[in-house]
């Protein structure tokens, strides 16, 4: 158990964000948590159970690289350290193409792939210090098409690649980085409200334990690409 370092997540007010904040909080990591509204950021953080000493909620949007510097500055200014960057802060906007905007495409690749851009230049000085580690967390829609995704697909495919490119730019370094990409997972995304019928679903917690294992992961080996689908999805009719 790696008590007391600390983990950047972003996106981290709910969903898999606050799962896999709330995971680490219980095995004794230091978490800060972005959102885009610092109201959405502390509520999140009084939800969770464990040392409300140990969460910083932050306000930062991803697509501001200025909002990610300061949100680091922040960290910094409490713990005086950096150990791991969960760059999770994603949407999802799907369309034709004929009918997506030209607004749309932008705010879903300036937050999708812009944003994880930013969250690692604002992050990586900090995390070469501590010999850390850069998840990100892309989606099987990173290797799979679908219609309506031309927006959603592009910025997920981008992930995959400049995931591993980021690794091989940084392994010699002693960081690692791996990117994680799920399939159906019980979240807000898209506009989706969580309920009973969403249990066959990757569950939030889930997706902490799997950062977790990553984590405490023997430092020889690296699972740079990890695909993660739902065991048993109901069968359509």
């Amino acid at each position: 158990m790696d008590k007391g370092k600390v983990v950047y997540i972003t996106g981290g007010s709910k969903g898999i964000g606050k799962g896999i904040a709330q995971y680490l909080l219980q095995k004794g990591y230091r978490v800060a948590i972005g959102a885009r509204q610092l109201n959405s950021a502390k509520q999140a953080a009084k939800d969770m159970q464990g040392d409300q000493s140990q969460i910083l909620p932050l306000q930062s949007d991803v697509r501001n690289p200025e909002n990610e510097k300061e949100a680091v500055a922040g960290i910094m200014d409490k713990w005086g350290r950096l150990d791991v960057l969960i760059a999770n802060a994603g949407i999802g906007i799907f369309a034709p193409i004929e009918e997506l905007t030209y607004d749309q495409w932008n705010q879903t690749i300036d937050t999708n792939l812009t944003g994880v851009f930013n969250s690692v230049k604002a992050c990586v000085e900090e995390i070469k210090k501590t010999k850390g580690y850069i998840i990100t967390i892309g989606s099987l829609a990173g290797i799979n098409f679908s219609p309506k995704s031309t927006a959603y697909n592009a910025s997920k495919f981008a992930i995959v690649g400049f995931s591993q490119a980021l690794m091989l730019d940084l392994r010699q370094q002693d960081v690692k980085v791996s990117t994680i990409m799920p399939g159906s997972v019980t979240s807000h995304f898209n506009n989706h409200e969580p309920s009973a019928e969403d249990g066959w679903k990757i569950q939030p917690e889930d997706m902490g334990e799997i950062v977790y294992d990553l984590l405490m992961m023997n430092p020889r080996t690296l699972p740079s690409k990890i695909e993660v689908r739902p065991t048993k999805p109901p069968v359509k009719k």
